[in-house]
Order: structure tokens, then sequence, then C-alpha cells
């Protein structure tokens, strides 16, 4: 598929689905005049230059997004994306968490939690003929390994140069490969982050709800060496001072305004075939929101509310029930929803145009049959698997696995060694484990992982690997007493929870960890034989699907092409903008939800007791009117949170919202329930992001918190 053939379906159709699609950066050009009558003000190819205003300000921190507001390094994101700095900071009798945190210079600044990273996009290249190369007829394993052989080659080669890390990304299920280079900063410091009940007001209550009163917002910086370059923590270290930075604007927007994110959505799941909806809809969704809420109930049943244990697994309770809910309201909107009876109607339509041109029809005939067939065996485990994945929440068990294999990869040539085990992982490595104290309580981990082998011991026998049967004495059945002793024991006798003894076996051998009495260590020793199979099961599989999806999509793009609809890759993390107004939406029959909430309906949601307890000086402030600047004559007040119809997903929280001049005006940091479906199918009818708008952060800097060293250090636009 060649990229001139995307381009031209983008061109072809963006008019008419404008608010729909992620789009890369290099497509943006090609939309320019419907973007300047949408309200962009700055040049559309600005933003397709990776490098320059406003694309150079806007970064990644592995899993959210964020964007330097200041020449000296400092960034924004959601308070949520700082939520495990914030919790690694914490303790009972210093809960930051809780109370908030406000540095007034640079010496009182934290370190955010071990591993946090500050990247920043400097260059996409489409490299999909390297990666291919001489593969054109080698399937399965030989497949896979092939294509992870010359990413490592590529990467090998762009972090040559020191500071950097580089990823190859996969577009359109294997059609296209990008290799991605960024800065990759590696003193991160923690800022700010309002209290609790500013950052989280609502907590799981309002997550994915509307109207919506949130403060997710909280403040890092990024450091760097004397010499400028990424360097590792140092009180030597000074503030980046990045190329460009987001002004950030106090005017705010209102309805109907053009807005437009870039930011590093996660996943969507748009192309995936009627199988896959099915099976995910109707089984995954259900069994995973399941085992989410036992996994909550159990930690908030074994760590006390306040204890040293209870805020070690807060970021992962927040974690849990975002998506519980998630999952909720995907398994509630797919019932009341045709995406599936659209899915096998957009096949059964792909399937008859690919049947009325022979040329087609060789090519593509066997496409969604071939891949439908790998997605069925991909199935024949799912529950084991699920389960299997879920124990992954232990420490432990997943530490002592894979500083095993680490021990094996360790004697392989660099280059052959797996993703994750090679030099250039092992300060990530290494600072993962650090981590583990403070997320990391005996008692706690040792509950779920009761629960979960319990749930492991009924599935049928087959079902059931024999080297974990025997590790845990599951060959005759279940035997809870049984099981909690062994149980007890392991969590009593090991020795993984010091850090330091941890970091040491990073330098052991396969014959060291063979020797070892640790039990932990032993069950790495026990299920490395049957873990390694299963890997080798899945890489076959894996090769096979990078066969047979770019296909699928091949057909897809060409059909989509000849129909013209809109053509973007699904979001795979990679940098992406989107574009849209804020706008309200009607929910459901009789009701229609205005785009912006305001300070007093924080004060009416109030109750005094979690998650609705907003600080007494808050509410005595909004009681007083103490709007300030902020203003907004359209509602009468501060504007607190607003709606958008921002085509977005995980990953994108934290996305700076911009306005047409690419100044700042809040932070994405949820979308509503009904919105969450999207990830599979946008729905211009429901879809709305919610923003944190930036006339309510700058007035809880200012009138809350008095972050005024903070506020005098960003340009505010007014």
């Amino acid at each position: 598929m060649k990229k001139w053939l995307i381009a031209a379906a983008v061109a072809a159709s963006f008019g008419a689905h404008a608010d729909e699609g992620m789009w890369q950066p290099y497509q943006l050009p090609s939309m320019a005049a419907e973007l300047k009558a949408k309200g962009l003000e700055i040049d559309a190819k600005s933003i397709s230059k990776l490098t320059e205003f406003p694309m150079n300000a806007v970064v990644s921190l592995g899993g959210c997004s964020a964007s330097f507001v200041s020449p000296k390094g400092l960034v924004v994101t959601n308070h949520h994306c700082a939520y495990g700095s914030i919790a690694y900071n914490s303790t009972a009798e210093n809960n930051r968490l809780k109370d908030g945190f406000l540095a007034k210079n640079y010496s009182e600044e934290l370190p955010a939690s071990p591993g946090s990273r500050i990247y920043v996009t400097e260059k996409v290249t489409n490299v999909t003929d390297q990666v291919k190369a001489g593969l054109s007829n080698v399937t399965g394993d030989a497949f896979y390994k092939g294509i992870e052989s010359h990413r490592k080659e590529l990467v090998a080669e762009c972090e040559k140069e020191d500071g950097y890390r580089c990823s190859v990304y996969s577009f359109h299920g294997g059609l296209e490969y990008y290799l991605i280079k960024q800065m990759q900063i590696r003193d991160v410091r923690l800022v700010y982050n309002p209290a609790a009940s500013v950052g989280k007001y609502g907590g799981d209550i309002d997550n994915w709800m509307w109207p919506r009163h949130t403060g997710d917002f909280s403040f890092y910086r990024a450091y760097v060496g004397k010499n400028g370059k990424p360097a590792d923590y140092s009180k030597d270290n000074v503030p980046y001072e990045p190329k460009s930075f987001l002004k950030v604007s106090a005017k705010g927007v209102k309805e109907g305004d053009f807005v437009m994110v870039a930011g590093y959505p996660g996943r969507t799941n748009r192309y995936r075939t009627s199988v896959e909806v099915e099976n995910q809809f109707e089984w995954t969704y259900p069994h995973s929101k399941a085992l989410r809420e036992d996994i909550i109930n159990i930690i908030k049943n074994t760590a006390p509310e306040g204890s040293d244990d209870r805020i070690k697994y807060e970021s992962t309770l927040a974690g849990l029930a975002n998506y519980a809910k998630n999952y909720g309201s995907m398994i509630e909107f797919y019932a009341k929803s045709p995406l599936l009876a659209d899915r096998k109607a957009r096949e059964a339509e792909l399937t008859t145009w690919i049947a009325q041109d022979p040329a087609r029809e060789a090519k593509y005939g066997s496409a969604l049959t071939n891949l439908d067939r790998l997605v069925m065996q991909a199935q024949q485990h799912k529950e084991r698997n699920l389960l299997l994945g879920y124990l992954g929440y232990s420490r432990m068990l997943s530490t002592a696995t894979r500083l095993y294999r680490l021990a094996h990869e360790k004697q392989l040539p660099d280059m052959q060694r797996e993703s994750g085990y090679q030099d250039r992982d092992m300060t990530r490595f290494t600072q993962g484990l650090e981590r583990i104290d403070r997320s990391y309580a005996p008692k706690v981990e040792k509950a779920i992982v009761f629960d979960l082998l319990q749930r492991y011991a009924k599935l049928p026998k087959a079902e059931r690997l024999a080297a974990l049967d025997q590790f845990f004495g599951l060959e005759n059945g279940l035997n809870k007493d049984k099981l909690k002793q062994r149980l007890d024991d392991m969590y009593a006798k090991t020795q993984l929870a010091n850090s330091k003894t941890r970091l040491g076996w990073m330098k052991k051998t396969v014959a060291d960890f063979k020797a070892s009495n640790d039990p932990f260590i032993q069950y790495a020793v026990a299920m490395y034989d049957t873990n390694m199979k299963r890997e080798q099961e899945s890489k076959q599989r894996a090769g096979d699907f990078m066969k047979a999806r770019p296909l699928y999509m091949e057909a897809i793009i060409a059909y989509n092409r000849s129909q013209g609809k809109p053509v973007y890759a699904d979001a795979n993390s990679s940098l992406r903008v989107t574009v849209g107004h804020v706008k309200g939406y009607s929910p459901q029959d009789g009701l229609y939800a205005v785009p912006f909430t305001t300070l007093e309906g924080i004060e009416q949601k109030d109750t005094g007791k979690d998650p609705f307890d907003a600080p007494k000086k808050q509410l005595e402030l909004i009681k007083q009117k103490k709007y300030g600047e902020y203003y907004m004559p359209e509602i009468g007040s501060v504007p607190v949170n607003f709606l958008s119809t921002l085509d977005t997903t995980g990953g994108n929280s934290g996305s700076p919202t911009l306005n047409g001049k690419a100044e700042l005006v809040g932070l994405l940091f949820d979308g509503v329930y009904e919105s969450i479906i999207g990830d599979w199918g946008y729905d211009p009818q429901t879809n709305r992001s919610i923003q944190v708008d930036s006339r309510y952060m700058l007035w809880v800097m200012k009138y809350l918190d008095g972050a005024d060293n903070l506020l005098n250090e960003m340009d505010i636009v007014k």
C-alpha cells in the first residue's frame, strides 16, 4: 500500500467527516483548507513539522500526554497521570495525594517515581520497505523474527545518538511502519499537584460522567545535565529549556469554538472484524470487568483506608476502577448499539466490492476469511490466558519471572536478545525494580494471588499448565488450606521484597537461579520452559497476523477511498492530532447537556465526604464569588470543565487542548460515558471529550493554592 493512497483518501473525505479521525501529523497539510474553515489560525503545515511550534511543545509521558508551558521545562499534565509519582512521594504521615503539594522553588521539587520519562518526538520516518525487506515469502515465527530483527537494527542505528529513545511503530495492522525518534528526558520532578479533593473531585462516581467538576491537572519539570543533554537524576542538573512552549489562555473558549488536541492516544479498534468485536464485547469485557472489581474489593478489604498499604495501592486502584467502569460502559452501549450488525454489514459490503473486480478478488478475496481463522485460533485458551494475565498484578511472581528471563537473555549477543532485555532497556528495568517499594504490600498481593489461583484451579484439566499445577500443588484439584499455606510460606521466606536483593539478582547467572532457595525464584525456574513454549506459540500466531491483517487493511483502505470515507490509522500510542468544536450533547431523549460546568456546581455536589469533599477554602471562595479575571460572562461564573467533539481515547489524558492560535485552553482528561464505545466506532452525536478548562486551572493555582511562582513562570494570555 502506497502512502499516496492513504493521503488521497484523506483529501477526498475530510470535509464530510471533519471531527472523526486521529490524524498522523504528515496528513494535516492535505486538510489545510478544511482546517482553516473550521477555525485553525496557524499554518496547517506547522502542525506537521515535529521540530517546530506547536508540536515540539507536546510530549509523551509513556502512557499519558503532556506539554511544555514555560521556557524552564515546566510540564502540565493530568493529576491522574502524575498519580503514581504523587503516591510514590506520599506516606501516611505526609500524604501529598490527599493534601496536595507545591514546590515554591527548584530545590523543593521532588523526584518523580523511578522510571518516569518525558519523551519529545523529533522525527518520524517511514521505514516500511526496510522492515519488510526480504520477508515477502516468509510466514509465521520466521516472519515475526524477521520483522523484529529489522526493527532492532533500525532502533540501534537511531539510538547511536545519546539521549534518544527510538521505536518502530506499526500502522494499519502492519501495512506501514514508522521509525519514531524521541529525546528521552530521564530526570523528571514533581512540582505541583492540587489536593485530591480538587484533582480527583467526584472520584470513581463521576469518572466518565457529565456534568464533571474535576481539577485534573498537575505539573512536572524536566531536568537535564548542564550541557543541555538528558541525564540521570542529579542535584547538579538544570531545568530543560524547550525549543517551544505553549502559552496558557486565561480567555479560554466558548460554545462553538474550534479546538484541537495533539497527544499520544493509546489504542483504538475501529478496523477489527466482527468476530473480534463479538468476542471482545460478549466475553472479554464482562470477564475482565468482574475480575477488576473483585481485585478492587480484595485491596480495599485487605488495606484499610489511610494506611501505608492503601497508599501504595491507590494508583493500582485508580487504574482498576477506571477500566472496570470503562468496560461496563462498553457492555451497556454495545447491547444498545448496532455495532456488531454494522461491522458485519461493512464486511459484506467489502466482500461484494472485492468480488466485483477479478483483480481485487485475486488479491483480497481470502483476506477476511484468513484473518478470522487466526482470530478464532487465538481465542482457544482465552479464559486461562485472562487469569494468567491478571497474575501480573503480583509484583513477586512477575519480578522473579523477568529476572530469570534476563539471566537467560544475557547469555546472548545484545542484538539477539528479546526486546525489553537489551542493554538499552536496563535503566528502565532497574527503575522498575526500584518502584516496587512504594507499590507492594505482601498481605495485599498474597490475597490477590490466592483469589486468582483459586479461579485458575477450577479450569478444566486440559486448560491448566502442568508446571503451574505442580508448583502450587494443584495437580489433584484445589485444597484451599494447602494453597493458602503455600502462599504464606512463599511471602514469608522471599527476599525479593528487599530492593537491594532484587537489584542484585540482575547480575546473577542461570545457575545461580537454579540453586536458589527463594520460593519466587524457584517459581520462575519451574515455569521457564512452559513460559517459553507459550511465547513461541504466541510468536507464531503473531507472525501469521502480521501477514494477514495488513492485506485486510489494504482492502479496507482501497474500499474506503472508493466510497469517499476517511482513512486514518487506529491509535497506537504515536503522536496524533484531532480537531473539533466545543459542543454539548444529548445523552438520552429529553435531555441536553450544556458544554460547560461552573464553580457553583462544585458547591452543589459537595457532601463534605470523599469523593465530594471540596476544600473549605474553595467553598468559601465560591460563596464569595471570587471569580477574578477568569470569569466567563456566558455562564456567569468560572468554567470548570468543558465538552468537545474531539476524537480521543486513553493515552490522550493530559493532552493540551488548543485553540486556533495553538494556545492552551484546557487539558483533556476523560470522555463521557456514552462515548467510551468510541474506541470501536465514532458517533458524532455522542462522542464527547472532557477537558479541564484552563481558566479553572489558573483559578485554583491563584486563589486556592497560591502557586504564584508557577503563574509568573508561564506565559498567560489575558
